[in-house]
């Protein structure tokens, strides 16, 4: 495993938990929890003992968004006495942090967000690239660039109206305003909540869990086809499960379900 400075992570029993670890900071993402962040879904995506990963926050808070420090001095990264040098290099480093979440898309195996206390700004960019959301009582979420003179780049206008809708997601971009944990389920933003943090915790290991028992090949294959039918027609996406299942359908997997079945056990795959 990396060794990593703004994360806490551990593995259990198939389930990895990557954990956001400034709590001094409210869990401000500086450059080097973009980057660490990144780096945690590649190495849960490249270790076969890791079937599922759970990303939550360490302290009171789940994250108060992008740090301010990152933020500020991006303007003396990209300085250059060319205008379209200098903002070539903003637009590169706008889609580097980018592909930090979108290594959570990328990821072979489910990831799901607990989320506890406040939500904000670009923690909506985080956890809209997550397969399933979380949250307790206490929790709230709010888009927060309008409020701050930015138009959110990272994430939440393209994925967020997808998961409570156009209207919805245009109402929460253009007012800034914040959403309950309740609210947050009823608009499905969350699939559950929670009464507490420790509530919130218990229950989505439990869930993990019971995604780390499943087939692993057949888990990387149902997310690979949700993502893909999502930015695909329905026929495109049919095509494409018919050319995955004609590869990966006969495997030991499906032999170990079928004989766990017939013997009333519980099924064993390997990683």
């Amino acid at each position: 495993m990396p060794e990593f400075q703004t994360l806490d992570v551990s593995l259990t029993d198939g389930v990895a938990t990557i954990a956001l670890n400034r709590p001094d900071k409210l869990n401000a993402m500086n450059a080097e929890m973009w980057a660490e962040l990144k780096m945690a879904m590649q190495w849960l995506d490249e270790t076969p003992e890791a079937r599922v990963g759970i990303l939550k926050a360490n302290g009171r808070l789940f994250t108060a968004g992008i740090d301010l420090s990152l933020l500020f001095g991006l303007q003396g990264k990209i300085a250059d006495d060319c205008i379209g040098r200098s903002r070539e290099s903003l637009r590169r480093l706008i889609l580097e942090l980018q592909s930090s979440f979108n290594a959570i898309e990328q990821c072979r195996k489910p990831v799901l967000a607990a989320i506890h206390g406040a939500c904000i700004g670009g923690g909506i960019d985080l956890t809209t690239a997550c397969d399933m959301r979380y949250c307790s009582a206490d929790a709230y979420f709010t888009v927060k660039e309008i409020d701050v003179g930015l138009t959110a780049d990272v994430g939440t206008l393209q994925r967020l109206p997808r998961i409570v809708g156009e209207g919805m997601a245009r109402e929460l971009a253009y007012t800034g305003r914040n959403v309950s944990g309740a609210e947050a389920q009823a608009i499905r933003l969350v699939n559950k909540c929670y009464d507490t943090p420790e509530a919130l915790f218990a229950g989505v290991e439990e869930i993990a869990r019971n995604i780390a028992a499943k087939s692993p090949l057949c888990i990387r294959g149902t997310k690979e086809m949700i993502s893909y039918a999502r930015d695909h027609s329905t026929a495109d996406a049919l095509n494409y499960v018919a050319t995955w299942n004609a590869a990966m359908l006969f495997s030991k997997d499906l032999e170990e379900a079928g004989a766990a079945f017939m013997q009333k056990r519980p099924a064993v795959f390997r990683d």
